[in-house]
């Protein structure tokens, strides 16, 4: 993205089950855990379009899954295609950040929801990144 920097964002730890869900803005440079969606297809980008209208984000943040040595797989994709959906329909520019360990981390802090609380580490990974 050219120009300023996303203020306030949307990120997400996509899941083919779930996708968590958290929110965040560049001042506080916190991330705070949503909510997680848990619905296939249609519904649920119509799910991420109500969050997306009461947030109002600059932009959206997507976790990539990767093995622990960096290589992509299967999941990679479909983060990615996912993040590509998100462009897509939304027309907001979507950030990639490495999400390794970020569920592991977000089980260990004994979340309650382990997908939102991810997406929340994935977001502050982010604000860590764009310094």
């Amino acid at each position: 993205m050219t120009g300023e920097a996303p203020q306030s964002l949307l990120a997400f730890d996509f899941g083919t089950r779930r996708i968590g869900v958290a929110t965040g803005n560049r001042f506080s440079q916190s991330a705070e855990p949503l909510k997680s969606i848990a619905v296939e297809g249609e519904a649920r980008f119509l799910a991420i379009e109500r969050l997306i209208k009461e947030w109002q984000p600059d932009a959206l943040v997507v976790g990539l899954p990767v093995h622990p040595d960096g290589a992509e797989h299967a999941m990679t994709m479909r983060a990615r295609r996912f993040g590509r959906q998100l462009h897509g329909r939304f027309r907001l520019n979507v950030y990639e950040v490495d999400e390794r360990y970020t569920s592991v981390e977000a089980e260990s802090r004994g979340a309650r929801d382990v997908d939102s609380t991810a997406a929340a580490l994935i977001l502050e990974q982010y604000f860590r990144e764009h310094q």
